[in-house]
């Protein structure tokens, strides 16, 4: 051990005036807390959660209703885009497998279906 891990010890109070190891008193440690002394009283939590909401950053009202604009066009911007979507997949899959009519995409579907049924005996 240096000097400098020496001084360092001293000042730690780990090491006696010339160096050599102190004797170190054990740690003792409390008891483990219960869980009933860990709690909260229901008074104390309230106290902190008013405290706390004191300390919260509130929106303005010209804000909240800014932002409750945006949120209300996004939501009709996403409807709209789903309703697209579903209304195209409807139709594709309407005329894919419609087999009222007669056009290109069901005999697409149907014609491999008819020569399976021919090639059955």
């Amino acid at each position: 051990m240096n000097r400098e891990q020496k001084r360092a010890a001293q000042r730690a109070g780990t090491a006696n005036a010339d160096g050599t190891p102190a004797a170190v008193p054990r740690d003792r440690r409390a008891p483990a807390k219960t869980l009933k002394d860990e709690r909260t009283a229901p008074r104390q939590f309230v106290r902190e959660v008013v405290a706390e909401l004191r300390k919260t950053s509130w929106p303005t009202r010209q804000e909240t209703i800014r932002l409750a604009i945006i949120v209300f066009i996004a939501i009709v911007v996403m409807t709209a885009f789903i309703f697209g979507v579903d209304a195209a997949a409807g139709k594709l899959l309407t005329n894919l497998f419609d087999t009222t009519t007669d056009n290109a995409a069901s005999a697409f579907v149907l014609a491999p279906l008819a020569l399976l049924k021919r090639a059955q005996p």
